[in-house]
């Protein structure tokens, strides 16, 4: 696995390229192990405009992901070096970090997750209806159980 990871984030205390890339791989080791992708670190304003540019939703959110559409009409073959490209996953620092407090989770457990997360977007999960759902939330729960982090789905009171 191949991650770009570009750093476009104001925002103090952010995961470092060494987590994120061991996060994003530990993702798509066994779906896409030869994957490559782009991970971008942005701030409130750049989420908020891309969220509803692509989305319909005027408000930051904290992980989008844009998958590679591969050309029509082009032979898998014929890509050459980007081949193994999954796509782009853009995330809001500042929304990941509050989200973390509001939920009471580690920053850095509440990362992880949302690494995971747009890693499976990527590799086209989805959670809009309640059985893809469940799939994408069993995933996230076993990557993140291997990494040794808890389930980000459990609710504490």
């Amino acid at each position: 696995m191949i991650a770009d990871i570009q750093r476009e984030s104001s925002a103090a205390n952010l995961p470092g390229d060494e987590q994120l890339t061991l996060w994003a791989a530990t993702a798509l080791a066994e779906i896409k192990p030869d994957a490559e992708l782009c991970i971008v670190l942005i701030d409130e304003a750049e989420s908020q405009e891309l969220n509803a540019q692509y989305r319909g939703k005027d408000y930051p959110t904290n992980v989008l992901s844009f998958p590679f559409e591969q050309p029509e009409g082009i032979d898998p073959a014929e890509l050459g070096d980007i081949a193994n490209v999954i796509g782009d996953m853009l995330i809001c620092a500042q929304v990941v970090q509050r989200e973390a407090a509001e939920q009471g989770k580690s920053p850095e457990a509440h990362w992880a997750h949302m690494v995971v997360h747009g890693c499976l977007h990527l590799c086209g999960y989805d959670h809009i209806e309640d059985d893809e759902a469940e799939e994408m939330e069993n995933l996230e729960r076993a990557i993140l159980k291997k990494l040794g982090y808890p389930d980000p789905y459990l609710v504490t009171e």
